[in-house]
């Protein structure tokens, strides 16, 4: 066994199993904390406060420790605040916290190499390490690439040694957005790049035989980062190599979207067992973070004890590729399947009164006096009623599903359609514009897989309607699909899942983030339905925008303004949360915008990732805007900078006036 390898037995990495099982790694020590695969996932956050103010510095970071957080992230970005490190150290220590510090390392390798000397950890992005960014175009020969690798292994060796001298810990860091223009040049803005950029700096320390690192690729968007991690790994386990994993979507934003884009991105990889620290980055006070880490943490630590349902294992490599986005390919049943968009369907089933108001939660509101219905861009395209039958008009263009049994007695089934068991479907000649097949992610067997591939060829009306009640249900929804993209049925799927009361409404979302998230980010599913017996009086508003926000997130729906704001840290330069706030106020009627909000420069342009438009801390009271990646207006007031940023997007084609009617 190379020394490379963990102790334990090499757990290596299949994306396509059914079953949870968590991916080995060798040991890394942060002080007195140990990381890996043989350990709990460690949960982390930054601080937002000037490293400078020790002071601020410190209470933060206690506020943060006694959250629950187990390494803290203080930005040091130049030799000044990396000696101050100390001092803060200190201070944590003498009020009894002996929590591991981690330095994080932008453009200054000699800040790195003083930090390195005094606390746990320090974090490096390989993208600005050494090399700075020009957005240069310029084609490297191999010799002045290879010339180009020898630069940064000198420039970054003195670092690995001291490490070694001292017992620091590093992360290698890659982000998405602030990749090299070597590495743009040669490899694109692509996960790809992502790994080969750590790869370079991971490859000097194992020659130097300094083991003791923690990579990530981190990206604001989640896809994107699936498929960078997964990629990582499959290099690393290529080049025998087994080091931990730090996980995050960077600038995932606020509230209820930040959670849901966080658990997609987060979530995806440790069900897949990958993932041994994770920090959830939000435009919140970081102790607000710690919870919603430590829920996503905990549910694979229930994980281990519960009973899983195990599938024979068969070989999908042909038919799946989870290092790139390769949506399924099925027929296209009116507005369900083919080219559209997933479609949302909202379960009514369980209420027991329905009216017009009640559809005001799916974003369909109502005008009494002109008896109008106004429909919003989160409208669900499906209600599902089970076995209770609407007594009203619904909108038009809204479409009812119904349980078969009932649906029969229907006097006008014009706009609405039957839901039915496989087994009955078996037995009854059922017409109808769409006939939804429910069946578990369990029946998926070579006997029914048979069965549907004589009925989609005669039925060209069929949707399926996918679910499962087991805890490892994200893997076994994974299967059964691609059970039937092997066998090229083409069907249509609805991806179902059900959730309990007992589930708390964070909970609810961020775990269906999870179970329907980590499908669609692949490709796979035509649409969703949510199901949650939520006791509060907004359930369904909840289940209905948690929906609309995972496909927003995994970018296979658009149907808002996007936000990419950074969570703060010391360098920032404005009040972020307040910002957000005033520019959200503005601009969230613009759907399919996508707005960065960025607190300094490290964190723009390259953080920005795929924005449209940029809003950047370049000063005190001084904001730089940018389109696309390219500096339009440089080191304006910020008094005026939300004004022509707007200027900006209305020069560009972008505005709609906002309807407040």
């Amino acid at each position: 066994m190379s020394h490379l390898e963990p102790q334990s037995p090499v757990h290596k990495y299949q994306v396509a199993t059914t079953s949870y099982q968590r991916r080995s790694t060798v040991e890394v020590k942060v002080g007195e904390l140990l990381m890996g695969s043989m350990h709990p996932i460690r949960l982390q956050s930054m601080t937002t406060t000037d490293t400078m103010d020790t002071k601020a510095t410190v209470a933060q970071s206690i506020r943060m420790i006694e959250a629950g957080c187990e390494l803290v992230r203080i930005t040091a970005p130049s030799i000044t605040e990396a000696e101050n490190l100390r001092l803060i150290k200190n201070e944590l220590v003498a009020a009894g916290y002996n929590t591991p510090i981690v330095a994080d390392i932008h453009f200054t390798p000699n800040a790195a190499e003083v930090a390195a000397r005094i606390i746990e950890k320090v974090r490096i992005n390989p993208g600005n390490y050494v090399d700075k960014k020009k957005f240069e175009i310029k084609e490297y020969t191999d010799l002045q690439y290879q010339a180009e690798i020898e630069r940064i292994r000198d420039r970054f060796l003195p670092l690995v040694t001291i490490c070694k001298e001292y017992g620091t810990a590093m992360r290698i860091g890659t982000n998405h957005g602030s990749l090299s223009d070597r590495i743009m040049n040669r490899y694109g803005d692509s996960p790809a790049g992502m790994v080969e950029s750590a790869m370079e700096f991971l490859r000097v320390c194992v020659d130097e035989n300094y083991l003791n690192v923690v990579l990530s690729m981190k990206s604001s968007n989640p896809q994107v980062m699936v498929q960078a991690y997964r990629l990582l790994v499959q290099q690393m386990e290529a080049e025998n190599m087994y080091f931990p994993l730090h996980l995050g979507v960077t600038e995932a934003g606020e509230d209820k979207e930040g959670r849901i884009k966080s658990a997609i991105g987060i979530g995806t990889l440790l069900e897949d067992g990958l993932g041994d620290t994770i920090r959830v980055s939000l435009t919140e006070d970081p102790e607000f973070e710690i919870p919603v880490a430590k829920a996503l943490a905990d549910r694979y630590l229930q994980r281990l004890n519960d009973p899983v349902i195990i599938r024979p294992s068969i070989d999908f490599s042909k038919v799946y590729h989870p290092t790139e986005y390769d949506k399924r390919i099925s027929y296209s049943q009116h507005i369900i399947g083919g080219n559209n968009v997933p479609r949302v369907i909202a379960d009514l089933s369980q209420q027991s009164i329905l009216t017009p108001y009640t559809l005001r939660q799916m974003d369909y509101h109502y005008d009494a006096v002109t008896d109008k219905w106004n429909m919003g861009e989160q409208a669900a395209d499906f209600i599902y009623l089970g076995n209770q039958e609407c007594y009203f008009d619904v909108p038009s263009g809204l479409r009812c599903i119904y349980d078969v049994k009932l649906w029969k007695t229907l006097p006008n089934q014009l706009y609405s359609h039957p839901l039915i068991s496989i087994e009955d479907y078996k037995l009854e000649l059922i017409r109808s514009e769409y006939i939804f097949i429910s069946l578990f992610a369990e029946q998926i067997t070579d006997d029914i897989i048979t069965h549907l591939s004589d009925i989609s060829y005669d039925n060209n009306s069929i949707i399926l309607v996918l679910h499962t009640n087991a805890p490892n249900a994200l893997q076994l929804l994974r299967y059964a699909i691609l059970m039937l993209k092997k066998a090229e049925i083409l069907l249509p799927v609805i991806i179902k899942r059900k959730y309990d009361e007992y589930l708390n409404e964070e909970n609810f979302v961020l775990h269906s983030s999870i179970d329907l998230g980590g499908l669609l980010v692949d490709g796979l599913g035509d649409g969703v339905l949510l199901a949650w017996s939520g006791r509060n009086a907004n359930a369904l508003k909840t289940i209905n925008q948690t929906a609309f926000y995972i496909l927003q997130a995994t970018r296979t729906r658009i149907s808002k303004t996007e936000y990419i704001s950074c969570p703060s840290c010391g360098r920032t330069l404005f009040d972020l949360q307040e910002t957000t706030a005033m520019i959200r106020s503005k601009t969230d009627h613009l759907k399919g915008v996508k707005i960065a909000i960025m607190g300094c420069i490290v964190n723009g342009p390259g953080e920005m990732a795929d924005a449209d438009y940029g809003y950047v801390g370049t000063g005190t009271d001084k904001i730089t805007l940018y389109r696309g990646k390219q500096i339009v207006k440089k080191n304006i007031d910020a008094s005026n900078a939300l004004s022509e940023m707007i200027e900006l997007i209305k020069e560009d084609g972008m505005w709609v006036e906002l309807n407040n009617n």
